[in-house]
């Protein structure tokens, strides 16, 4: 990708009129996940959202307003969650949360005195691509259930309509893109879903199939206040070690996810946000929307491909469309109808959307290694690649403990970066 070829750089702000429907997009595109986590562990998902758009903003913040990415809730925390949820309820996980956002803060001060020239040793490009096309396709079961079963949690109640619903979106976020033109050209993401849900109601309509319930809607009030969880005003604050032991370590797998996610940024915006603003950062804002999410009593955050994928298609990297995205997200939080709406968007629709997103983040994997002529004649250069992409969309996963699992997409980093590191630098060709 060419400068050129970028419709809004990461500095430049959209026209007053794209705005909203551009910020919206973003919004659409990490609703799904973003509310999932904590109604998986038994959280209100408007404390989610609102966590999510304050934690954008303080990541932004922290990096100076420099780095486009959105915070959203962290998949990696739910078999911690859960447990702490009925050994020591919210306030264990507050503190667990928090913990573990104070590690990233620790890790940054010594990222920033160690200095930053190890980064492009540690992280060349047959590291880097083989690590981006993993978050991406590691992502696409997720899709993939969402757009195939009416149980997704249980993977059961396979349904053809649900792929019907799935496939309608997903192609009509290609025919916008390709296809569309002025704004419509640059919210196909948006105007998939909505093209989506109007399917899912026709369908539903001819199925008899209840794939859109309106019923949260009609019973939701017009403002609500986000249920939030603060230490010394909504609870009395105690120490919980186990939430410390259990939840502080993820956060050192999360950053290697930390990582992946800022390596996919750098090769869509032709920036090195390792040098600039700097990786140190980049971590301490994930620090800060962390410890900020616990304060509220929300899940921990992290940056979200989604938004990434969205990036992607749509070549629009302003970090004002995301900062958008993240104040809509707060005042979504507050409004119930909105909340409720967002949230009887059906699981084929997301899926959809999600086959696209993760997918066009897959292709930046690739894109990096076309781009810098990576040759897999070479035999080290083919054996890291190789190890990083079947381990990572593999589904590997190491326990450590009952509550702690290091994800396939943590492994095949850490296991390319060592092999980069040992493996001989030779010229040898297979």
């Amino acid at each position: 990708m060419n400068d050129n070829d970028i419709i809004l750089k990461v500095d430049e702000k959209p026209a007053p009129s794209q705005w909203f429907g551009l910020s919206f997009q973003h919004l659409f595109a990490m609703f799904g996940s973003t509310v999932l986590v904590p109604i998986l562990v038994g959280i209100n998902p408007a404390i989610a959202l609102l966590s999510s758009g304050l934690g954008t903003l303080a990541h932004m913040s922290v990096t100076k307003f420099k780095v486009p990415a959105y915070m959203g809730s962290s998949f990696a925390y739910i078999g911690a969650m859960t447990l702490l949820m009925k050994n020591g309820g919210m306030p264990a996980i507050a503190q667990g949360a928090m913990t573990g956002g104070l590690v990233y803060l620790i890790v940054a001060l010594i990222v920033k005195f160690a200095g930053k020239g190890w980064i492009d040793k540690v992280l060349p490009p047959i590291v880097v691509g083989p690590i981006v096309m993993v978050i991406g396709l590691s992502l696409a079961p997720t899709a993939i259930n969402d757009a195939m079963y009416t149980d997704v949690a249980n993977l059961k109640g396979y349904s053809l309509a649900y792929i019907i619903i799935a496939l309608i979106t997903v192609l009509s976020i290609v025919i916008y893109s390709i296809y569309g033109k002025g704004f419509l050209s640059v919210v196909p993401i948006l105007l998939g879903i909505i093209t989506g849900y109007v399917a899912a109601l026709i369908i539903g309509k001819i199925t008899g199939m209840n794939i859109v319930s309106f019923t949260g809607i009609s019973h939701a009030k017009w403002l609500t206040i986000p249920p939030m969880e603060i230490p010394f005003a909504n609870y009395k604050w105690a120490f919980y070690p186990s939430a410390i032991l259990t939840m502080a370590p993820i956060a050192f797998v999360t950053m290697t996810e930390h990582f992946g996610h800022i390596m996919v940024l750098n090769s869509l915006t032709k920036k090195d946000y390792f040098k600039e603003p700097g990786l140190e950062k980049t971590l301490a804002g994930d620090g800060a929307a962390q410890i900020i999410a616990g304060f509220l009593g929300a899940p921990p955050v992290t940056s979200y491909g989604e938004n990434i994928g969205v990036m992607a298609i749509t070549k629009i990297h302003s970090i004002y469309v995301i900062a958008g995205a993240a104040v809509l997200a707060v005042i979504v939080s507050f409004i119930g109808k909105i909340t409720a709406l967002l949230q009887s968007i059906p699981a084929p629709v997301i899926g959809g959307a999600s086959i696209a997103l993760f997918g066009v983040i897959a292709a930046s994997g690739l894109k990096i290694l076309v781009e810098n002529k990576v040759n897999f004649d070479i035999k080290r250069n083919l054996l890291i690649s190789s190890v990083v992409l079947v381990i990572g969309i593999g589904g590997m996963i190491i326990n450590i403990t009952q509550n702690l699992q290091i994800s396939s997409v943590a492994i095949a980093t850490i296991l390319g970066i060592v092999l980069n590191l040992v493996l001989p630098k030779e010229t040898q060709e297979v």
